[in-house]
């Protein structure tokens, strides 16, 4: 089976007999592109409600979803370092024409539903920042399709500097805004310890499942898979061993500050709604034009949008590419990489556009809310093979999961699947 991302596979080198520091910077990049799915416009509108009508409470859901993330995302990793195959590789060898058919089908809905919440998020972006109406803003995301392939045919670094970037951006400008917001340090810290009221309460309940449903990203597992196979490692025990380590601080060092952004988003929410008795704050749009009068300077605003308009372009550069291995993986087709990127960002920009021109800028809120259903019901058909694979010893060796780890990684399972069934169906019940 040929390697996933042809054009990409074992094209960075790793230093040999380097300091270990130089030899982790080599492997520094894949964890920030998958970073990138965990602060994407979808998970801002779950963290400003959270924040608007509870406060600081559900900081402590935002910090376990993303300890699941990081033991998800390490799983990912290990199974494309190891066996050379991406998630979507391994699920075409091991079932059934049917079900490999079923599964790709469901991951490109994923896809595209991802890529539907990225439009949508870049274009409440321009529209907030440039005043450029919504339908046009839908459109001129098109455009950063080519962004993509005249970065890739500059190699795979420079994909990877860029996202890095564009994090680094937004986390700026979250800081500034949390300088402004001054929360309280003592609320934020008691945030972080879980509290049963989380349970007893139906209404905090709904958003801590949006949350956890929002942040675990079905395509990240695919492209993490798979971009880690971009460095040239030695095909030894030791040299895999050692890939798994850099690899895993990788993601995990990028999946904190993920984990700083969203909890910086919800943080400023309760810091300058919460505390000014506005609750129902929940649409991006909303928090934007509020934070200038209740900070007292436009600066506060315009960061929101930059922030937004960075981690918009940001997730629809992982998207697509998650797409391109999607495809790959799943159909063993090839197709040129600006052929896949137009038709994956068609799929999103239609729907966008034809609602946008009949609903409006609500019906683009609602389509958002929908878009993050989609990706719920998607996510158990990601996770669990995942978690099957790994844990196999015949294709992972020495390297299948350990006892502790099998019973922690299927907990995270099954806690996904059941709190995302839970999700859609109160989903369902409110349309």
């Amino acid at each position: 089976m040929a390697p996933s991302l042809g054009e990409a596979h074992s094209s960075m080198k790793v230093p040999k007999d380097a300091v270990w520091w130089k030899k982790f910077l080599a492997f520094v990049g894949p964890g920030y592109l998958v970073a990138v799915g965990y602060m994407d416009p979808g998970n801002w509108a779950t963290d400003i409600a959270g924040g608007s009508q509870f406060g600081y409470t559900l900081l402590s859901v935002i910090l376990i979803s993303n300890m699941m993330a990081v033991v998800l995302q390490s799983l990912a990793g290990k199974l494309g370092i190891v066996t050379g195959r991406d998630l979507a590789q391994a699920c075409r060898e091991r079932f059934s024409f049917p079900v490999v058919m079923m599964l790709w089908v469901l991951c490109e809905l994923a896809i595209a539903a991802t890529d539907l919440a990225e439009v949508i998020g870049s274009a409440i972006a321009l529209k907030l920042l440039f005043n450029i109406p919504m339908l046009y803003g839908v459109i001129i995301t098109a455009v950063d399709v080519l962004i993509i392939l005249v970065l890739q045919n500059k190699g795979f670094r420079a994909l990877e500097t860029l996202v890095i970037v564009l994090m680094a951006t937004i986390a700026l400008c979250f800081g500034i805004d949390l300088f402004l917001a001054k929360p309280d340090m003592g609320g934020v810290l008691h945030g972080f310890l879980p509290s049963s009221e989380i349970i007893q309460n139906p209404a905090m309940l709904y958003i801590a499942i949006g949350i956890i449903g929002a942040t675990v990203m079905p395509h990240n597992l695919y492209l993490h898979s798979s971009i880690v196979q971009t460095r040239q490692i030695e095909q030894t025990a030791q040299g895999k061993r050692e890939a798994i380590r850099y690899t895993t601080m990788d993601s995990t060092i990028a999946l904190t500050l993920a984990l700083f952004i969203n909890a910086a988003i919800l943080i400023v929410s309760a810091a300058v709604f919460h505390s000014a008795g506005m609750t129902q704050v929940a649409e991006i749009s909303d928090a934007y034009h509020l934070l200038t009068p209740l900070l007292g300077t436009t600066l506060a605003s315009v960061l929101f949008g930059v922030a937004l308009l960075a981690s918009g372009q940001n997730s629809t550069l992982t998207g697509t590419l998650a797409g391109q291995i999607v495809m790959e993986g799943f159909l063993n087709i090839r197709i040129p990489a600006w052929l896949r990127r137009l038709v994956t960002r068609l799929i999103a920009i239609i729907p966008a556009v034809i609602v946008t021109a009949i609903a409006g800028e609500h019906g683009t809120e609602e389509l958002l809310i929908l878009s993050q259903v989609i990706l719920s019901l998607q996510l158990p058909f990601a996770v669990i093979p995942l978690v099957m694979f790994t844990s196999d010893k015949k294709s992972m060796g020495q390297f299948a999961n350990k006892l502790w780890l099998k019973i922690v990684s299927w907990t995270i399972a099954a806690i996904i699947v059941v709190l995302n069934v839970y999700l859609i169906i109160q989903t369902i019940m409110l349309f």
